[in-house]
């Protein structure tokens, strides 16, 4: 039996387009001011946050850009290791092909950096997938929402991240961010520093939602005593991934004991992560980023697994620079979200490298523009390269 040929529908875009050239920038990013999570700090106005910049180039001269952030304490991804796998081992699975065909770029990687148990490199990949989806976008002439399926809406309200801080300094943040819509209130373990620090939270608030996060800094016991002595203070929407990652037992004891919602977020990067907790019934709702997702379309993976299993979707970043927080803003255009987004990018960050970002109030417009819909300034990017000693042969 021969096989049925179809010929292209008329007026369909024809791509023509190869992949030509990969490109890796580390690029220090500096902070507004300090950021500290439960974890140990993100940044500060002394202490930059390393960004890996991802730039492909097509064989006709159009070019998409990815980024992701190095945060070991967070993700065991470092700028090195990020740049290596870029470099070295996904580079070759690029070149010469079509950048319309994200999905077959993400099965050959995984072939060959297979992801085991859990998601392989996630924040290594996402960075070449967002530079895959901006540069197929300009390509076919798209913005990356419609190549992932058309955004439901066309801007997103933000929540403000308030980190662990003096109480002062915790006040003068809820201040300074009160036209967003939203606080997500980093805690730290520390029962007596973390419940006055959310009364502080709520007393400035406006009756806003508060989405409290350990990143893991709890154990179970502790969480039910933080609990009980906040448990007046209102408008608390959930808490997000009181224990360690691996600690499966911890996390589900914790959501039999307390009333409030428990978020999953370190403990579960991918979209098989998610459906293993959801059997396990370790969590209320699910934290989604791009970064640990390894990319957008693995990120949608994770929203299907959420909603199949009746899970509500949290929207997050990892102090993205403006391409991750338009990629974000895409993927979030497409979902039903229980919380305004927390994508933090430029509310902690000094500079985000791109124009065309529209955010007003607290609210962020969805780029329309074919791609991100973002215009990325490449020369203070490459201005700005470090280099990076990490004993590879190019």
């Amino acid at each position: 039996m021969s096989a049925v040929q179809t010929a292209p529908r008329a007026g369909a875009p024809r791509v023509s387009s190869r992949i030509a050239a990969v490109e890796v920038f580390a690029v220090p990013v500096p902070f507004k001011h300090r950021f500290v999570l439960g974890s140990g700090s993100v940044g500060s106005a002394h202490q930059d946050g390393d960004v890996l910049f991802v730039r492909i180039t097509a064989d006709d001269g159009q070019v998409g850009w990815g980024e992701q952030r190095a945060l070991p304490s967070w993700s065991h991804e470092t700028i090195e290791t990020m740049a290596v796998i870029v470099r070295r081992y996904l580079t070759p699975l690029l070149i010469g092909t079509d950048p319309t065909q994200v999905e077959a770029f993400h099965r050959r990687a995984s072939a060959l950096l297979s992801p085991s148990v859990s998601s392989g490199f996630p924040f290594a990949r996402a960075a070449v997938d967002i530079a895959l989806h901006d540069l197929a976008g300009r390509v076919l002439g798209l913005p990356v929402h419609a190549l992932l399926g058309g955004a439901t809406r066309t801007e997103l309200p933000l929540c403000s991240a308030i980190g662990v801080d003096p109480l002062d300094v915790i006040r003068d943040r809820v201040l300074e961010s009160g036209a967003m819509h939203a606080f997500k209130v980093k805690i730290s373990g520390d029962i007596d520093a973390d419940a006055a620090a959310v009364r502080t939270v709520a007393d400035h608030a406006g009756g806003k939602p508060i989405w409290l996060d350990a990143n893991q800094s709890y154990r179970p016991s502790a969480v039910r005593q933080l609990l009980e002595r906040i448990a007046d203070v209102p408008h608390l929407y959930c808490l997000e991934q009181p224990v360690p990652s691996v600690d499966w037992g911890g996390m589900r004891r914790v959501r039999e004991m307390v009333d409030l919602p428990i978020a999953i977020d370190e403990g579960s990067f991918s979209s098989a992560d998610l459906a293993r907790s959801a059997t396990l019934d370790l969590a209320d709702l699910v934290v989604v980023k791009v970064c640990k997702s390894g990319g957008l379309r693995a990120a949608q993976r994770t929203v299907a697994v959420a909603e199949a299993h009746g899970l509500e979707v949290l929207a997050s970043g990892l102090t993205d620079c403006g391409i991750g927080f338009a990629a974000a803003l895409h993927l979030f255009s497409l979902v039903d979200l229980a919380l305004p987004a927390e994508l933090n990018g430029p509310e902690l960050l000094a500079e985000l490298f791109v124009d065309g970002l529209q955010i007003t109030d607290g609210v962020a417009q969805v780029p329309n523009g074919p791609g991100l819909g973002i215009e990325v300034d490449e020369d203070r990017i490459r201005a700005l390269a470090r280099p990076l000693n990490y004993g590879e042969q190019d």
